[in-house]
């Protein structure tokens, strides 16, 4: 296929916006940024503006399974520990075909919101009774065909479990997570890489689920494969005041301190969650240049916290997003939370701005953390549209009502701050079209539809 060219009236690309320039892409990526180049065959897209595909960098799939499901008060409190309790009676009842339908609307869903690409925090491994499926990776192959049957790149962050906590065998609805050793988690990503070679948008990455699931020598032994390996390597930090107040009980250190001592934290390190960290936790997530993955929706209906971004960013780390337990799956809406949560608990406005930039720079800001910073977080080049990058993109119509009138000085803000999903026409991954006038272009969507509908009732609330 000869190279295209799409020239939309604006482009968000290379860090800025402009006006009359034409995106050009070949075998994937993007081959230029200005003219079009050489040979190419040039789409116009009159009235609309193309921006960098959105990424989120932390997902539980099977936990679409209990949207809706959970937004009520029991008798006593309801806080996280009484929503996991739901997430596990919702785990024990997914089948493999039922987990594969309800990935897959999910991931329809996020592609019409214009996310390109998924990390998969993956700890779903197991039949309900906690034995391996004949195909050991049965589950997670289940994920990622349907990411793949909806067109996107996908991350696979293979989880490792051991315990409840210090002390405490597993429980009963965790048995589906848990192995006997850390090295299970890094052959089934050998086995999932082989089973996947054919497919470069599927790549993967080892996952501790968290201090208080792993033990130390976990910990240390993950981090020390994967630097080996040069994967990614994500692990759940800080979530609750509990998990730091246990860590601190069982290790003499925070959570952040102990992946310190376990030589956890560096460049390849995504710490999700690092809410309830203190000045020193904040200092080592920075001076490793760790990324913080920030889930803000999720973290809200959790009543998690919030994550102190304007401090981790000051120390040096950097910043993704992440649709987490799939309340939400809008990553516009994560960027928008990360700043508005900020902005209530520091009593001031502009909360991530950088002083003395220019007006939209906050919201170029942002946009880079639902784009290049997941991308960053997941090993992954791009997001940001320069040429030898991905052709990851969407295209946006700036007729919609909620950008209408937008230009290059504020093109960027409406979109973070103001953008419905309804504005999202197209999205391509690696160039090739994934949503199309904002509908699926590569699947039935009313059977995908039907399907995970039919899987919802087996599952149940």
């Amino acid at each position: 296929m000869p190279p295209r060219a799409y020239l939309p009236d604006l482009i968000h690309a290379a860090g800025g916006v402009r006006a009359g320039v034409a995106l050009t892409v070949g075998d994937g990526v993007v081959t230029a940024l200005g003219e079009p180049g050489p040979g190419a065959e040039v789409v116009r897209l009159p009235g609309c503006a193309i921006l960098p595909g959105l990424v989120s960098a932390h997902g539980h799939a099977f936990q679409r399974a209990i949207r809706g499901r959970t937004e009520r008060r029991d008798a006593g409190s309801s806080s996280f520990w009484s929503w996991r309790e739901a997430m596990y009676a919702a785990a024990a009842r997914l089948g493999p075909e039922d987990l594969h339908a309800i990935a897959r609307l999910l991931f329809l869903e996020a592609a019409r919101a214009g996310i390109t690409a998924a990390g998969e925090f993956a700890y779903l491994h197991h039949d309900p009774a906690g034995r391996p499926y004949a195909d050991p990776d049965e589950l997670a192959k289940r994920v990622a065909a349907a990411a793949r049957e909806v067109g996107l790149r996908v991350a696979l962050l293979r989880t490792s479990y051991a315990r409840a906590g210090f002390g405490r065998p597993a429980e009963a609805g965790q048995r589906r997570f848990v192995e006997p050793a850390p090295d299970d988690a890094v052959l089934a990503v050998d086995r999932l890489a082989s089973a996947h070679r054919g497919d470069p948008l599927v790549t993967f990455g080892l996952a501790p689920h968290s201090v208080r699931a792993c033990p130390a020598e976990w910990l240390t032994a993950l981090a020390r494969e994967a630097e080996r390996r040069k994967l990614p390597l994500h692990v759940h930090v800080s979530e609750q005041p509990r998990e730091v107040e246990e860590c601190r009980a069982e290790h003499g250190l925070s959570p952040v301190g102990l992946l310190e001592r376990c030589g956890a934290l560096g460049p390849r390190t995504t710490a999700v969650h690092a809410i309830h960290v203190d000045g020193d936790d904040v200092n080592l997530l920075g001076r490793a240049a760790v990324t913080v993955c920030a889930c803000p929706t999720t973290e809200r209906d959790l009543g998690d916290g919030v994550v102190p971004a304007d401090r981790l960013l000051a120390a040096g780390a950097r910043l993704a997003l992440g649709v987490d337990s799939c309340v939400e799956v809008d990553l516009l809406a994560e960027a928008r939370a990360l700043e508005g949560h900020l902005r209530l608990l520091r009593g001031e406005r502009g909360v991530l701005a950088e002083e003395g930039g220019a007006a939209d720079l906050l919201a170029r800001r942002l946009y880079g953390f639902a784009s290049a910073g997941g991308m960053g977080s997941l090993g992954l080049p791009g997001g940001t549209l320069a040429p030898g990058e991905p052709a990851d993109f969407l295209v946006v119509n700036l007729a919609d009502p909620s950008i209408a009138g937008a230009s290059e000085d504020d093109l960027v803000t409406l979109v973070v701050f103001s953008m419905a999903r309804t504005a999202v026409r197209d999205v391509y991954v690696a160039g090739a079209p994934v949503v199309r006038g904002g509908s699926a272009s590569r699947l039935d969507e009313a059977r995908v539809v039907r399907e995970a509908r039919a899987a919802l009732e087996r599952v149940g609330a």
